[in-house]
């Protein structure tokens, strides 16, 4: 593995971003198999991901992450939902629950490039 791999272009990059910059997204899914898919699929695309298999270790890990988005099955998304901390600018951290509609490729990294814009837009 590359050790500048951080200074690669980023599928998760906008155009507002500093060189060599990328959002830091966290994947929680208690399924090994979809967590790796979701991981997987994210990391690809240039994304640092960080998965996790319950929200507990999630917001355990979280405060030294500092992640951009979370991306967490419902179930996860539901029990993290209340307890989600701040990103460095003092907001909630973004959730996006996948859903079914968003188990394909594509439509996973729309939903989330949707979610970091409308959050840039916002903070």
């Amino acid at each position: 593995m590359d050790p500048n791999r951080r200074r690669q272009p980023r599928g998760g990059r906008r155009s507002a971003d500093h060189g060599g910059y990328t959002p830091m997204i966290v994947v929680i899914d208690d399924d090994p198999r979809r967590r790796d898919i979701s991981e997987a699929i994210l990391a690809k695309l240039r994304f640092a991901v960080a998965p996790f298999a319950s929200a507990d270790q999630a917001i355990s890990a979280m405060h030294a992450l500092r992640p951009e988005a979370i991306v967490a099955r419902e179930e996860a998304a539901a029990a993290i939902r209340d307890r989600l901390p701040n990103d460095r600018g003092g907001n909630v951290i973004p959730l996006l629950p996948i859903t079914d509609d968003l188990a394909a490729p594509e439509a996973l990294v729309e939903a989330l490039r949707r979610l970091l814009k409308s959050d840039a837009q916002v903070g």
